[in-house]
Order: C-alpha cells, then structure tokens, then sequence
C-alpha cells in the first residue's frame, strides 16, 4: 500500500507544481501600457484556451481633435481604417513558447505589425519585447491595471436599510 501512496503523491505533487508554474506566466489581465495611453485586456484564447488574445479596452484620450472616437486611420487595408481604436484586437492567437507567449502584436499608431514576446515579470509587471524584420526591436514594461469590467460585474454591496426613529 505504502507503494502506491508515494508515487500518487508525487504525481500530484507534481501537476500542482505546474500548474503553479503556468499561472505564474499567465499573462491574462488589464494593462496599463508603459506610456499610460491605452489599457489592453489579455485574455485565454484559441483551442482549449492555450493561447493569448489582447484588446484595447481604454484609452487615455478616447476622441480625436474632431470630437470623434479614434479610429484605426493608420492600417495599411483601408477598409480597416474606420475600426473604432477601443475594441481593436491588438493580439491574437499568442502561444506558449520558452516561458513565454509569442507571436504577432499590431501597432495601430503606425498601422505595422511586429513579433512579439510577452511574459510575466511578477504579479503587476508584464514585459513585451517586440521586433521587425528582427533588426528594429524594443521593448516595454506594462502594469497591471484594475480591471473595471471585473469589477463592475460584481454586485453591489447592500447598505444598511436606516433605521427608523423610535415610536414615543
């Protein structure tokens, strides 16, 4: 009997510990960019959830000079360039690779698309390196924002009903 508890053990021991390992790169959550001009919300997508999908959902300065919401003027495929800018898919299908989450993020300021890298530097830190044609790369630091969509799904608390003056 004693046999079999010991590698059920640490089978189990085992899977806990990597699952912790996953959650400690899992880069889903609201973020701040470094400049603190956009928040982009990553979260699980493709099949089984394995990837990373990231969205603009603020913006520091949501109008243009017009009064109008900021479009993606900048994308190479007119057709695109009336896209509102919050909604934008800046990320998608992002996979598992070296501890990491790479592939493509597109840069609506400029309308390019670059190779990306992200990965969780520590609970409110997420680093995002990015290169094109591997020659012009950099590299940015984003903090972890409060997500306002969590937070206004959640109910709010009851208040106390007054209470009522005492009957003389």
């Amino acid at each position: 009997m004693r046999s079999i508890l010991i590698p059920a053990l640490a089978v189990s021991l085992l899977s806990a510990g990597t699952a912790m390992a996953a959650s400690a790169k899992d880069p889903t959550g609201t973020w701040l960019t470094e400049d603190g001009r956009a928040k982009i919300r990553i979260e699980k997508c493709g099949p089984g959830g394995t990837q990373a999908c990231g969205t603009v959902v603020w913006l520091k300065t949501p109008l243009n000079d017009q009064g109008q919401p900021r479009t993606d003027i900048k994308n190479p495929d007119p057709k695109k360039r009336s896209r509102p800018v919050i909604g934008l898919p800046l990320m998608e299908g992002l996979k598992p690779e070296d501890g990491a989450f790479k592939g493509q993020i597109y840069n609506a300021e400029e309308g390019k698309v670059y190779d990306v890298s992200i990965s969780r530097e520590s609970a409110s830190e997420l680093a995002i390196s990015g290169c094109m044609l591997k020659v012009l790369c950099g590299s940015q630091t984003w903090t972890k924002a409060p997500d306002e969509f969590a937070q206004a799904a959640q109910p709010a608390a009851k208040k106390p009903a007054p209470a009522k003056p005492a009957a003389n």
